[in-house]
């Protein structure tokens, strides 16, 4: 009877636990460039370059998202180009 009622509140624990989890919201600050490591702002930016089927020529890319070519090969929308200069000068400003 003991073991039922710790088993009870350790399940009734993790159920909080979990909801809590579950019903925090993604923090803005984790998409914030100035909060971003430098990892994130790479993949961040290449994973704009790779759903617009640029030709990947580094190794390092090539293993994270494939050679890529496909059209548009790379050509960005303008707000793809803003998002990837403003990466481009946090990676920069953080010395990546």
């Amino acid at each position: 009877m003991r073991t039922q009622k710790i088993f009870t509140a350790l399940s009734l624990i993790g159920a909080i636990g979990v909801g809590l989890i579950v019903a925090a919201p993604t923090p803005a600050a984790a998409r914030d460039p100035a909060y971003m490591s430098c990892e994130d702002l790479w993949y961040a930016r290449n994973r704009i370059y790779a759903r617009n089927g640029y030709c990947f020529n580094t190794d390092r890319a090539r293993a994270v998202f494939g050679a890529g070519c496909f059209p548009p090969y790379g050509r960005l929308s303008g707000w793809e180009k803003s998002r990837v200069n403003q990466l481009q000068m946090w990676e920069r400003r953080k010395g990546c």
